[in-house]
């Protein structure tokens, strides 16, 4: 295993802080996002960040793990090298990162809540989806988070935020002035967009 080289990139989110390794940690256009130690269950390095007291969300994403804290009072200059550090040498000693391929995990998911959509609305469906994929995530990704498409129903376009997005206090308008817009503009059928998982 070559020495993996970790640093630390602020987020939009100012309770989040992405930690960027020199080392794939999934595939890319795969993400997990855990909002807590419960929901972590698929991945012992998630489970192991919870351990830290201040950790309240970890998301991970093709080469970068995003930590949000709990205490607004604990600055990130004290947190930093203990996380880095603690991601450094797991990563290096080979920890086990899931259980399961989430790549695996998220297409069984997908399947399960695509439902039976119209052919048009699922031809719509799919623009948005290459829209999301090509134009916003790769944005989003910079960001600290990720944006994952969820169902198009009659103009409505709903997707989930995650990892640093969750919380930010600018997602809202970043939803709404960014990603609405653009689909608008892009795909006519779509109406407005809603986000789960935004936490405010």
């Amino acid at each position: 295993m070559s020495a993996v080289s970790i640093y630390a990139e602020a987020s939009p989110n100012p309770e989040s802080m992405k930690f960027v390794l020199n080392q794939n940690l999934l595939v890319d256009g795969v993400s997990v996002d855990y909002p807590n130690l419960e929901a972590a269950a698929n991945s012992p390095v998630a489970q192991e960040l919870f351990g830290f007291d201040y950790v309240g969300r970890v998301f991970i994403a093709q080469n970068f793990v995003t930590v949000t804290k709990t205490q607004p009072e604990l600055a990130w200059t004290q947190i930093i090298p203990e996380l880095r550090q603690f991601l450094k040498s797991y990563v290096e000693a080979g920890g086990p990162l899931f259980t399961v391929d989430p790549a695996a995990e998220q297409k069984a998911a997908q399947a399960a809540t695509a439902g039976d959509p119209t052919q048009q609305e699922g031809q719509i469906a799919q623009k948005v989806i290459d829209l999301l994929d090509n134009y916003v995530r790769p944005a989003v990704e910079q960001d600290g988070g990720n944006i994952t498409f969820k169902s198009y129903h009659e103009g409505i376009v709903t997707v989930n935020l995650q990892g640093s997005c969750s919380g930010c206090p600018s997602a809202t308008v970043t939803l709404k002035s960014g990603i609405e817009n653009l689909l608008k503009r892009m795909v006519p059928e779509v109406q407005s967009v809603v986000a789960e998982g935004i936490m405010v």
